[in-house]
């Protein structure tokens, strides 16, 4: 959906950031460009678009929270948890302790900025992950989604030329939803509306009366994208276009001449 800005300042504030006196636009901002088919289906389930703006902030208000905490425990911290995130918070503390995750508490919610290509973002953290240094990107989705492929890579692209040991990059899922206990399917609460996830290729699923666990059982996925260099160029056609569509407030900005 395309964004109303109320004049360039209001433009230039939910599109990017102002390092060193210097505009640029913002990798996610730049990223949304892309077609997200999923988004509209939500919308298209709900009542009114204000339904849909409700959920998402306070989405984004839990993912924020678990973003937090799980940024804490990494450099050592013992944050207070939320209760209603409190299975997502254990099920990551018990994945880290069979798999270890160093980060550099320098580069905790980090803003970079590409010079050459002139764009900014702000990475979650400089992870070392069996031996391999790299960008760690953490989502409280339902699923990786191939769109994170284009913000990862140009983090990556940004920070390899500072730092060579940079290798490759990881999307640290986490989330929760009770369990169906006679077929699996998932009961998930996000953002205060509440989604039954089936395999609607599974019969039994389709037609099981469900019997959930008590409460919701926390879930985290480490997946590894070690191959950046086509999402990268992916990442720039993207920027071309949504610089096209923003040409006349890149231009008031004088981002473009």
């Amino acid at each position: 959906m395309r964004d109303e800005y109320k004049n360039l300042d209001d433009f230039k504030e939910k599109s990017g950031y102002d390092i060193d006196g210097v505009w640029f636009p913002r990798v996610t901002k730049i990223v949304s460009i892309k077609a997200k088919p999923a988004l509209n289906f939500f919308y298209a389930s709900l009542k009114n678009y204000a339904e849909g703006e409700r959920i998402k902030k306070i989405s984004a208000e839990e993912g924020t929270h678990i973003h937090e905490t799980v940024q804490s425990i990494l450099t050592g911290g013992s944050p207070a948890v939320d209760e209603n995130m409190a299975p997502s918070i254990k099920a990551f503390m018990e994945f880290a302790e069979r798999t270890p995750i160093e980060v550099d508490p320098d580069y905790i919610e980090r803003r970079i900025a590409n010079l050459d290509e002139r764009f900014a973002g702000t990475i979650d953290a400089l992870a070392l992950i069996d031996g391999k240094l790299g960008i760690l990107d953490i989502k409280t989705s339902q699923a990786i989604y191939r769109d994170y492929n284009l913000q990862t890579s140009a983090y990556l692209a940004t920070l390899k030329k500072d730092v060579k040991e940079l290798q490759t990059r990881w999307i640290l899922r986490i989330d929760q939803a009770q369990v169906c206990t006679t077929c699996g399917a998932l009961l998930r609460n996000k953002g205060g509306r509440t989604k039954v996830k089936i395999d609607w290729a599974n019969a039994f699923m389709r037609t099981c009366m469900h019997s959930w666990s008590p409460l919701p059982i926390g879930e985290v996925e480490l997946k590894e994208f070690p191959l950046w260099e086509d999402d990268f160029r992916a990442f720039l056609g993207a920027k071309t276009l949504w610089e096209w569509e923003n040409e006349t407030w890149l231009k008031a900005a004088g981002y473009l001449q």
